[in-house]
C-alpha cells in the first residue's frame, strides 16, 4: 500500500453509501455538479464525500499539483524521461508565447492547404484517404464520426490497421484519380502506416493515376523524412515534436477532420479545448473538473480496489469515444515507475472499456448491476438529439442512461437473491449541451486533463510510451533475423502460418 501521510488520511476517511451521503449532505448536489464549456458533470453519484475531498486536496498539493499544472502550460520538460516538454494546449493558444506562434504558424499552413484542395490545386479531390495509427489515426476517426455524419465536402476514410481486408474495403468504394493520400506519422517510419501507404500508391499506380505523389499529403513531426520518401515540401504539413501522438488531434493530425468538416468547425474544436483548458489552469481546485474527475478515479482504484472504469456514450456519434479514451489513458498512465525511476507503491491506470448505450444494457449491464466486481461508470449523453426521427427516439435514449445511474446507485431488494440488487454502485454523467465542435473540444480536452491530474497525483510520468516497443522491435527483429532466438510456443506458431 502506498506509504505515505496524505493517502493515510484519506484511507482512515469511513465509507458511507451513496443514499446516506445525499443524506448527510443537503448540498451535494450543488457542490458535485458543475458546469462548464456547455457540459454538466454530475460527480454526486460518486462516493466523494467532504471528507474525502478535502483529503484528497490535501494530497494534491503534496504532490505539487499546482507546480506540476503551470509546468504543462510553460512548456517544462514535463516528459522527463525523453527530456521535453508536452505541449498539445499550445495547438488551443494555451502555452509559451514561442510555441502558440508555432502552432499557429502550422494551422495556417494547413488553412493553406486545405484552401488549395477547395480550389483544385491537388486535382479534382473528392475522397481522403488518411492512414496512420495509434494518435494518428483515433482522433480524426473519432472527430469525423461524431461531427461529419451530414458533411457532403469529401468522403473521408481513416485506415489504421495493417490488415489489409481494411484498406480493400476503402479500395472498393474510392476512385484512385479522385483520392488524397494523406500519411499520418510523427517520425514517419512507423511500419504499419508505411506499409498502408506503399498499397495505396500501388493501388494508384495500378489505376494509372499519373503523378501519385502529387496526390499526397504527410503529416509529421519529421519532414525531412518525409521528403526523403518523395513527398514534395509544399505538401508536408509539419507538427511539434513536443506533441505526443494521442494528444495529436489539435494539431496538423487533425488535418483530415478540418478538411471534411471545414476550417471553421476545426476552430470551434480548438476554442472549445481552450476553454476547458482555462477553466483547468484557473478554477479553484474543488470546483476544477479533471482535478475532481481524478479524485474520482484514484479514490476507486486506489481505496476501493476496482480496476477497470466504465465509459458509456448515449450517443451514437460518440461510439468511438471507449476506444479513444482507452488509448489516452492506457498508453498515457500504464506505468509501474514513478517519473523519478522508483518503482510505483500502489495501481495506476485502471483498464478502460466500455460501448454505446442502449446497446450495452443487454449485454454487459448484468455484471454491472449484480456482479462481484465494483466498477465506476461513465455516463455520457447530449440535450439535443442528433437526429430528425420522432422524438420518442431520443428521449428514450436519455431516460434510460439516467434510469442507469438511478438504479446503479439505489439498487432493490428481493427476497429472491437472483433478483436483488445491490446499489450502492458509483457513476458519474456528463451531459453535453449538443455534440458539436466545440463542446468535444471541450469534453476531450477534459479527458487530456483528467489523465494528467491522474499522472500527478500517482507520480508518473503520462507522456512516454515505452511499453509499446518491444512488440515491434520484436517483429522487426523476426523479419530480420528469423525465429531461432524465440521460445519454442513463437517458433511453432511462426512456422504454422508462414510454412
Amino acid at each position: 500500500m502506498i506509504n505515505d501521510t496524505a493517502w493515510n488520511r484519506l484511507l482512515a476517511v469511513a465509507p458511507q453509501r451513496l443514499a446516506d451521503l445525499f443524506v448527510a449532505e443537503p448540498d451535494r448536489l450543488s457542490r458535485l455538479s458543475i458546469e462548464e464549456a456547455g457540459l454538466l458533470f454530475d460527480f454526486s453519484k460518486t462516493h466523494l464525500s467532504a471528507g474525502l475531498i478535502d483529503g484528497f486536496l490535501a494530497l494534491a498539493e503534496e504532490r505539487g499539483f499546482a507546480a506540476h499544472r503551470e509546468a504543462l502550460f510553460s512548456g517544462a520538460a514535463v516528459n522527463v524521461t525523453e527530456g521535453r516538454a508536452a505541449e498539445h494546449p499550445a495547438e488551443r493558444g494555451q502555452g509559451t508565447p514561442e510555441s502558440v506562434a508555432r502552432a499557429r504558424a502550422f494551422q495556417a499552413r494547413m488553412r493553406a492547404m486545405i484552401d488549395a484542395i477547395e480550389a483544385g490545386a491537388l486535382g479534382p479531390i473528392r475522397h481522403v484517404l488518411h492512414v496512420g495509427i495509434g494518435g494518428s489515426a483515433l482522433g480524426p476517426d473519432l472527430l469525423m464520426d461524431a461531427l461529419g455524419r451530414d458533411t457532403d465536402r469529401y468522403d473521408v476514410a481513416i485506415v489504421s490497421n495493417v490488415d489489409g481486408a481494411a484498406l480493400e474495403e476503402v479500395f472498393k468504394r474510392f476512385d484512385p484519380a479522385a483520392t488524397l493520400l494523406v500519411i499520418a506519422s510523427k517520425t514517419f517510419t512507423t511500419t504499419e502506416t508505411m506499409l498502408n501507404a506503399n498499397s495505396v500508391l500501388a493501388w494508384m499506380e495500378e489505376a494509372n493515376v499519373e503523378d501519385p505523389y502529387a496526390q499526397v499529403v504527410a503529416l509529421t513531426a519529421s519532414p525531412e523524412k518525409a521528403i526523403e520518401w518523395g513527398v514534395d515540401e509544399t505538401r508536408i504539413l509539419p507538427f511539434s515534436e513536443s506533441v505526443g501522438g494521442r494528444y495529436s488531434l489539435w494539431s496538423s493530425i487533425g488535418f483530415p477532420a478540418a478538411l471534411g468538416l471545414g476550417w471553421d468547425a476545426f476552430e470551434e474544436l480548438l476554442e472549445g479545448a481552450a476553454a476547458m483548458d482555462r477553466h483547468f489552469r484557473l478554477a479553484p481546485p474543488e470546483r476544477n473538473l479533471p482535478l475532481l474527475a481524478a479524485f474520482v478515479d484514484q479514490y476507486y482504484s486506489v481505496v476501493r480496489k476496482a480496476e477497470t472504469r466504465a465509459v458509456f456514450a448515449y450517443d451514437e456519434r460518440l461510439r468511438l469515444l471507449p476506444s479513444y479514451l482507452q488509448q489516452l489513458e492506457m498508453e498515457s498512465n500504464g506505468k509501474s515507475v514513478k517519473a523519478d525511476g522508483s518503482a510505483v507503491e500502489g495501481p495506476t491506470a485502471a483498464i478502460t472499456w466500455g460501448g454505446v448505450g442502449t446497446d450495452a444494457q443487454h449485454a454487459v449491464f448484468q455484471l454491472l448491476h449484480q456482479g462481484t466486481r465494483l466498477v465506476p461508470v461513465e455516463f455520457i449523453a447530449a440535450v439535443e438529439p442528433g437526429d430528425a426521427l420522432d422524438e420518442a427516439h431520443h428521449r428514450a435514449l436519455l431516460i434510460n442512461c439516467f434510469a442507469q445511474g438511478a438504479a446503479l446507485m439505489a439498487g432493490k431488494a428481493n427476497g429472491d437473491p437472483a433478483r436483488a440488487y445491490a446499489g450502492d454502485r458509483p457513476s458519474t454523467t456528463i451531459l453535453i449541451d449538443r455534440v458539436d465542435p466545440a463542446r468535444l473540444g471541450a469534453l476531450l480536452a477534459f479527458y487530456e486533463h483528467r489523465t494528467f491530474a491522474n499522472a500527478v497525483l500517482m507520480g508518473v510520468n503520462p507522456f512516454d510510451q515505452f511499453g509499446v516497443e518491444l512488440g515491434k522491435e520484436i517483429a522487426r527483429s523476426i523479419e530480420a533475423e528469423g525465429t531461432d532466438r524465440f521460445d519454442a510456443s513463437t517458433r511453432a506458431l511462426i512456422a504454422r502460418a508462414f510454412g
